[in-house]
């Protein structure tokens, strides 16, 4: 680890986390994370040694012209921290960077030393996927935890997926046996427009980490962004009838597996926001969290992880996922430091 600067006292500290890669369906997950460092202007206080986990002949560094004085940008993962202010004010640590090449377990032990030595309360660690999903329907975004007790009281999911990870999953496992609560949020990306960036899909992460840590997150113009972005795919569809087609099929099959929800648990968490946005300071939660990280658990984390459609076509993937609401989803290829595509799943940790 290189320190740019010395470790800040934090309040009631939360990490939330994205990696570009396997895990980053058009980009929308590294795009949340950079948000929220740019709207609370984040100060960069470490970033990890590169040459310790990245191939730069799969993730290369970049020059450029400073006042005449080249100089290099290297693939790395950078840590900052962001103050939220209010009545109940409270830190986050934001980790963006690319997925790591090689030497994951050290990756996310390395990760795991900063959040203890910070009191970290909790990690969130943000990815996107491709799924059977419509452009013109809210975004589904599952919330996924491999703690049964968190799962409880927090309303989420309690992951059961098997199969290949990326280091999304890897991380969230890390955190569980270092006995740090961990939740990843997932957001699932239309498949037949996966190409960055998705300012919609960015918008639901936000949307769902608000509704997670109780905060009120500024949004800037990604509303407006995500607007125009579902007008141009409109428009694009419009253009292709059995494009058109497919997503009409895709909107039918969606809008008879929610039907049921509709009127319930998603109106009153849309409420809530609504409330949230009046009113910042009574947000559910703020300044609240389920502990803080001990020196307890497995840090070390040495344990290795063991429908029909005719169009659009879909980019081959690895295997097929579980989706959010049920949709098969599948992986987008990407240049990333693993060699494989660019996502992970909704029901992966």
């Amino acid at each position: 680890m290189i320190e740019l600067e010395g470790v800040p006292e934090l309040i009631d500290p939360v990490m939330v986390a994205a990696f570009e890669g396997w895990n980053d369906a058009g980009d929308a997950a590294s795009a949340a994370v950079a948000h929220l460092d740019r709207e609370w202007k984040g100060e960069v206080f470490a970033a990890l040694d590169a040459e310790d986990y990245y191939d730069f002949q799969v993730n290369r560094p970049t020059v450029w012209l400073d006042g005449g004085v080249r100089k290099i940008t290297w693939p790395t993962t950078r840590l900052s921290v962001v103050r939220i202010g209010g009545d109940k004010p409270r830190d986050l640590v934001l980790v963006r960077g690319i997925e790591p090449s090689m030497r994951w377990r050290s990756f996310c032990n390395e990760l795991l030393g900063f959040a203890h030595e910070m009191g970290v309360e909790m990690v969130v660690i943000l990815g996107a996927l491709l799924g059977d999903t419509p452009h013109t329907r809210p975004v589904p975004v599952s919330g996924v935890t491999s703690d049964p007790d968190l799962a409880r009281t927090m309303d989420l999911e309690e992951t059961r997926y098997e199969g290949p990870t990326g280091i999304v999953g890897i991380l969230q496992e890390a955190c569980t046996h270092a006995g740090v609560p961990a939740v990843s949020l997932w957001a699932a990306v239309p498949h037949y427009v996966s190409q960055p960036p998705n300012p919609k899909a960015t918008l639901a992460l936000l949307n769902r980490l608000e509704d997670l840590l109780g905060l009120r997150i500024p949004l800037g113009e990604l509303p407006e962004d995500a607007r125009a972005w579902q007008l141009g795919v409109d428009q694009l569809a419009a253009e292709d009838s059995e494009v058109a087609e497919y997503v009409q099929t895709l909107e039918e099959a969606r809008d008879t597996a929610e039907l049921p929800e509709a009127s319930g648990e998603a109106i009153a968490r849309e409420f809530e926001r609504y409330l949230r946005r009046r009113d910042p300071g009574q947000g559910p939660g703020q300044g609240q969290g389920p502990g803080v990280a001990t020196e307890g658990g497995d840090a070390s984390y040495l344990r290795d992880a063991p429908s029909e459609r005719t169009r659009p076509p879909k980019p081959q993937q690895p295997g097929p996922e579980a989706a959010p609401g049920g949709a098969e989803a599948e992986r987008p290829d990407a240049e990333d430091g693993d060699g494989d595509g660019d996502e992970g799943t909704a029901s992966e940790e």
